[in-house]
């Protein structure tokens, strides 16, 4: 096997074991104003375990005092639009309100028909297991937005669309065959 034959298998292997899902996935939020006038901004993390869900994030310089906070869910167009509340009504359990700066944690069992707004339930077939499926196909499509609302902006005052977080495995693997194509290059040249 010459020197090019075992970096290629060599790296493909690497890569390979790089890009093994890990048991838990996880989502981000940039939290920005909703509206003109408005001037928070905050950070979320998702982070889904078996069924379930660790929902983090934090916000700071609201123009007005915190009303409530949750999941929408789907907007008909990734990044834009608007949608009705996926997670519990009227707010998230546990979520402060009365301030301008703060922040939340909370973990929910996605098969517990409490982790959910009854209303998306329905509208996602009729049970949690449908919902849950649904609710983390809108994280992975950029349908989905937490939303934080205060008095100034009861209609929502920042938000911020779901995203993916690359895993370290992506990174790992496309560091891999970069260095593939650079010896490959380098070896052209020669």
């Amino acid at each position: 096997m010459n020197r090019l034959s075992r970096l290629l298998a060599l790296g493909l292997v690497a890569g390979a074991v790089a890009a093994t899902p890990s048991h838990a996935q996880t989502w981000f939020a940039t939290l920005s104003p909703e509206v003109s006038g408005a001037t928070g901004s905050g950070n979320a993390l998702f982070t889904v375990s078996g069924n379930m869900l660790r929902v983090q994030f934090n916000w700071t310089g609201l123009s007005g005092i915190t009303t409530v906070s949750h999941i929408h869910c789907c907007t008909a167009v990734a990044r834009t639009g608007t949608a009705g509340v996926a997670s519990p009504v009227p707010s998230y359990p546990g979520f402060t309100a009365g301030v301008t700066t703060g922040s939340y944690d909370q973990t929910f069992d996605l098969l517990l028909a409490s982790s959910w707004n009854p209303a998306f339930i329905t509208a996602s077939g009729g049970t949690a297991v449908q919902a849950r499926d649904r609710l983390l196909t809108a994280f992975g499509s950029g349908t989905a937005y937490l939303n934080v609302h205060s008095s100034t902006f009861p209609g929502g005052e920042i938000r911020g669309f779901v995203s993916v977080v690359p895993e370290p495995g992506t990174y790992a693997l496309m560091g891999t065959g970069l260095v593939f194509l650079g010896v490959l290059a380098r070896r052209r040249r020669v």
